[in-house]
């Protein structure tokens, strides 16, 4: 009864499309702090 109140009703589609937005930017964020915390990394190396 759930999944059908989650994937057919309004609440249940925003609150859906809410939990998949937030999934999406932390999987961003995650890959945004990794690549520049890389470049950091390789920048301080290089100044030594």
């Amino acid at each position: 009864m759930a999944w059908e109140l989650l994937f057919t009703s309004d609440i249940g589609l925003l609150s859906l499309f809410t939990i998949v937005f937030i999934l999406v930017m932390g999987a961003y964020l995650y890959r945004f702090a990794r690549r520049h915390m890389a470049e950091d990394e390789q920048k301080a190396r290089m100044s030594r």
